[in-house]
């Protein structure tokens, strides 16, 4: 009988992607505002190298993986990863938000390299922490659970990331401008990073092993992958969900800085300091809320109704409530924050189900070849999810250079209407994208208790 797993480690779980979405969600929601309004690049040539610098981070995603299968240490094959790398994801981090004195070719260039960096290394810890939620239980209840608690730990990383950014860098700069800002609170995110990966480190276990002793062979590995029928719809699916977000994430920002231009602030103390809140981060703030909420209700709707009917459910409503939200005027307020809100709890469902789908897609391969790659398989959803980000980025940069749009001046109505337009119709032409390729998604839960059934049989035969 397999051993049950405590609260404490599932909280462990949850506290390493608390400290991956900590950064993520910065960077997906305000690296191109600094890079444009802070760093003084234009938004094109930030598009461009988003582009150049995410197709490659992707393709390592597969690298790690293969290398992660292949790591074979007293803590198991992906855990190292979380102790050996938590550091250097923190320095890079922060030398990423560092500004040098340099020409704008100087800076183009240390973006690049920087960036590069901080992309490889959060492959390097990102996919084996994914890869965990394979080898950590083979019960699909559980996987349930345990992507919830590490769903509802990234939105909270992501919320606590949101709610402070602002502030913080408005209390250490005197501005969101501020270049020594920006610095000082990437490097309070960075300690707070490395403290969750080491916990999440030292409370988990890694307890399925392969059913075969095969040594792994890598064109063995690659040809199952490329058979993995489900592996490839997920893929699919996962870079329609994270344009869906990307987009929306990114325009955000320019959304209320240059279309709604409310100067409302929401206060709050802390550390004995009164900081504000503007509207902007009230915003975002409330769709990290709103994302928790999803993610607590997806496993128990997936566990009535199953994964693929409940994550075409979702997206199919994110995608028409992002279509009305293009009709809504910079005075409509309420309803912008409404919506956020109805839109994020729908986005909110969809991650722990693919998470979960992922770990189901490596137990297919098995069952079907006999064989487990598990890092090379979960590096697909670090891949989907570079790939998704990559090309929502870059079109983000495009997109605001195609409108017309000027740092830190009025914008004309065509600019504007082009904001409105990445706020809603865009991403949701992404989620509609996203619901094609679930639709042919194969693995029902008949067929994942069958494959469950049968791989249980084989490793108990092999113990």
């Amino acid at each position: 009988m397999q051993e049950k797993i405590s609260l404490k480690e599932k909280i462990g779980y949850g506290l390493g992607d608390a400290a991956s979405s900590m950064f993520w969600k910065i960077f997906s929601m305000y690296l191109l505002f600094f890079y444009t309004d802070v760093y003084g690049l234009a938004p094109a040539v930030v598009g461009t190298m988003f582009l150049i610098t995410r197709i490659w981070d992707s393709c390592f995603d597969p690298i790690v993986g293969i290398l992660s299968d292949r790591t074979l240490t007293k803590w198991g094959r992906f855990r190292p990863y979380l102790l050996w790398v938590a550091v250097p994801f923190a320095i890079i981090g922060v030398l990423t938000f560092y500004t040098p004195d340099f020409d704008e070719k100087g800076k183009i260039i240390y973006a690049y390299v920087t960036y590069s960096l901080m992309m490889m290394v959060y492959s390097l810890i990102n996919v084996p922490y994914a890869s965990l939620l394979g080898v950590m239980s083979s019960d699909r209840k559980d996987r349930n659970t345990l992507s919830s608690y590490r769903m509802v730990f990234a939105f909270g990383g992501s919320l606590l990331a949101l709610w402070l950014i602002e502030p913080l860098v408005t209390y250490f700069g005197g501005n969101l401008n501020s270049k020594t800002g920006w610095l000082a609170t990437i490097a309070v995110f960075g300690c707070i990073t490395t403290v969750f990966f080491w916990c999440c480190f030292f409370w988990t276990k890694e307890r399925i092993q392969p059913i075969s002793d095969e040594k792994p062979n890598l064109k063995s590995d690659l040809k199952d992958l490329l058979k993995n029928k489900p592996w490839w719809i997920l893929l699919g699916a996962g870079i329609g969900a994270l344009i869906f977000n990307s987009i929306r994430d990114g325009a955000a920002i320019y959304y209320f800085k240059y279309y709604v231009s409310s100067a409302v602030n929401f206060d709050f103390t802390l550390f004995g300091e009164t900081f504000h809140m503007t509207t902007t981060s009230f915003y975002l703030v409330l769709g990290q809320a709103a994302n928790i909420i999803g993610v607590i209700i997806a496993s128990p709707i997936a566990n009535k109704i199953g994964k693929k009917k409940t994550f075409l459910g979702a997206m199919f409503i994110a995608a028409v409530l992002s279509v009305i939200f293009y009709f809504f005027g910079k005075e409509d307020v309420l309803l912008i924050m409404t919506f956020q809100v109805l839109i994020s709890i729908c986005a909110g469902c969809i991650f722990p189900l693919i998470w979960s789908m992922y770990a189901d897609s490596a137990d297919y391969s098995e069952w079907k070849q006999g064989r487990r790659a598990t890092g090379l398989v979960f590096s697909a959803s670090s891949m989907s999810q570079k790939f998704g980000w990559t090309i929502g980025g870059a079109a983000t940069g495009w997109l605001l250079a195609y409108y017309g749009f000027v740092a830190n001046a009025e914008q004309t109505a065509g600019t504007q209407n082009g904001i409105q337009l990445m706020l809603s119709i865009l991403p949701a032409i992404a989620a509609a994208i996203s619901v094609l390729f679930i639709l042919f998604y194969p693995l029902s839960e008949e067929k994942l208790q069958e494959i469950e059934t049968d791989l249980n049989k084989l490793r108990n035969a092999t113990n």
